[in-house]
């Protein structure tokens, strides 16, 4: 009796154990067919799904880079040569290169590449615009780069550039649209006054825009180009992509767009600290293993600091005290500290606004290190060309206060949000 009761315990042990794993693969499957359901497709996807159909009997240039991949990790440039319907002549590469291997400023003569039977171009070394040289044997250019959605970031200008040369030249121009990583929401700073554009500023757009490049490419074509520069522009745009989608939400694999941009969360980091790095007074952690996480200097007492940052109670992000050695840049081989940004909530911070706040706060402590007075010139006119002004940092050199320069930060927000829309291509 005894024994038949412990076979029945184990067979109903044994049953419960099946159905568990029934509805673990159930769940599991489910999950997985949400995961193929919700994956974007990007342009270059949706492009391949065709078999590159719009691209036959055309003769084509490629603007694209290491971040120019499919769903699957497989580079455009294979893609395209294996389509009966692709006649690929020319690729052309931007800043940091076709491998995305250089570091930002400099100049590339000739892009290293394995496709011996390709043409290869730098769009970052002699000139940065297509050439009549360079276009002589093309029908069409296709820009296919995944970009960070801010406006001081190059390979905005590269198609911008781009594009007029197509229309100079009589070429169709197509975007293979990609996400924002920073998702199609957020729109912070303020937007670039013409008298500062420049390669790290070439639109009058803000400094966080909210658009993908396709939808910046209709923005440029239709807002900034004049008639004569317009070009027969066509956008392949993704699918499952919409506006509140961060790039983690995509389910797409991202691919270091540059040296320093390592992670998918690197560009909000850019938009906190870059400009503040451009004066080159301050470590914002390039050189050092968390780029653009950080503000630092030899003089700062990081627990000082980090302690009046997490004071202002600022939302969505909190301060830790940091100190390192960066590798290279600014202060090699010499320790530095300050504080490391960390986001506790992307929804509710304003990323934009942490640099005014940190130099607010480093001028109660150091006044006497005015990073604005210890900037060589250089450093201030890449400033100023980055921020898109030199309005904000003059003002704030007098008043050394958020709030002082927030009015003028703020100020382009909603007439372009309103402009913009008009661009939209996903809800």
């Amino acid at each position: 009796m005894k024994r038949s009761f412990f076979k029945i315990k184990n067979l109903m042990i044994f049953i419960v154990l099946i159905l568990i794993l029934e509805n673990c693969t159930v769940l599991s499957q489910f999950n997985h067919n949400k995961i193929k359901s919700d994956i974007v497709l990007t342009g270059l996807d949706v492009l391949s799904k065709t078999n590159f159909k719009i691209l036959t009997g055309k003769r084509v240039g490629l603007i694209t880079n290491q971040t120019g991949l499919d769903k699957n990790l497989r580079q455009n440039i294979d893609l395209f040569k294996k389509s009966n319907n692709v006649e690929l002549n020319a690729v052309f590469s931007p800043e940091h290169g076709f491998k995305g291997t250089e570091l930002a400023g400099k100049k590339i003569l000739k892009p290293e590449h394995k496709y011996e039977d390709l043409v290869f171009h730098s769009l970052y070394g002699e000139t940065k615009v297509p050439s009549s040289e360079m276009l002589k044997d093309l029908d069409i250019l296709v820009f296919d780069i995944q970009d960070i959605g801010i406006r001081s970031y190059t390979y905005i200008s590269t198609m911008g550039l781009a594009m007029k040369a197509a229309a100079n030249h009589n070429i169709e121009f197509i975007v293979l649209d990609r996400p924002n990583p920073i998702g199609g929401l957020r729109v912070e700073g303020n937007k670039l006054d013409i008298d500062y554009t420049s390669f790290i500023g070439m639109f009058p757009i803000p400094y966080v825009y909210g658009l993908t490049s396709g939808e910046l490419a209709n923005f440029i074509n239709e807002e900034v180009f004049l008639a004569k520069d317009r070009c027969k522009l066509k956008v392949v745009n993704m699918i499952n992509w919409s506006r509140d989608k961060l790039f983690e939400d995509t389910y797409l694999n991202w691919v270091p767009t540059s040296p320093h941009v390592p992670t998918m969360e690197t560009p909000y980091y850019m938009v906190s600290t870059g400009i503040l790095g451009e004066l080159g007074v301050f470590s914002i952690g390039v050189g050092y293993t968390i780029p653009f996480q950080v503000i630092a200097a030899p003089w700062i007492d990081s627990k000082l600091i980090s302690d009046e940052m997490n004071k202002l109670n600022l939302e969505g992000v909190n301060f830790r005290p940091i100190n390192y050695t960066p590798y290279y840049s600014i202060y090699s081989g010499i320790p530095v500290s300050g504080v490391q940004i960390h986001f506790t909530n992307l929804k509710t911070v304003n990323l934009y606004s942490l640099q005014f706040y940190f130099l607010e706060v480093h001028n109660k402590f150091y006044p006497e290190k005015n990073p604005f007075l210890l900037a060589e010139e250089k450093g201030i006119s890449m400033y100023d060309k980055a921020i898109g002004t030199s309005l904000i940092r003059k003002v704030f050199m007098n008043q050394n206060t958020y709030e002082s320069v927030e009015k003028i930060i703020k100020k382009d927000v909603d007439s372009f949000r309103l402009i913009s829309k008009e661009f939209y291509l996903y809800e």
